[in-house]
């Protein structure tokens, strides 16, 4: 039986399985490893912090996500299938790991987080 997500340590597991599926993904590594070309050594540790506020309202996490997100769509157009893809290799990393209540609280937290964004990016360059 797996155990559920329950500290730091476990969400930099999660994280770090989440994102080496993210580098290696034909529809959205591009992203992360060619247009962005993400510095890993810093986006990780702020990862790790997003999702400990996230799931334990820590207070550690600094930032303003959508402002980024709403930056790289206008470098490259972000789509209904990439934040599909990143839902999909977000919970598969969850449910390989780790079962219970706050893993399936990720889940929800991960899947508003990618509504909202949807929402306030693609809407908002694309009104229906």
């Amino acid at each position: 039986m797996k155990k559920d997500i329950l500290n730091n340590a476990d969400i930099v597991l999660l994280i770090d399985t989440f994102y080496d599926k993210v580098k290696a993904d034909p529809t959205i590594g591009y992203i992360f490893n060619d247009i962005v070309k993400v510095n890993w050594e810093k986006h990780l540790p702020v990862m790790y912090k997003f999702w400990e506020n996230i799931l334990f309202f820590s207070g550690g996490y600094i930032g303003q996500p959508m402002i980024l997100h709403q930056h790289l769509h206008h470098i490259t157009p972000l789509t209904l299938e990439h934040f599909a893809q990143w839902n999909k290799l977000f919970d598969e990393s969850v449910d390989e790991l780790f079962e219970g209540k706050e893993s399936e609280n990720a889940k929800k937290k991960a899947r508003s987080i990618s509504t909202v964004m949807q929402i306030k990016i693609l809407q908002k360059h694309n009104p229906i």
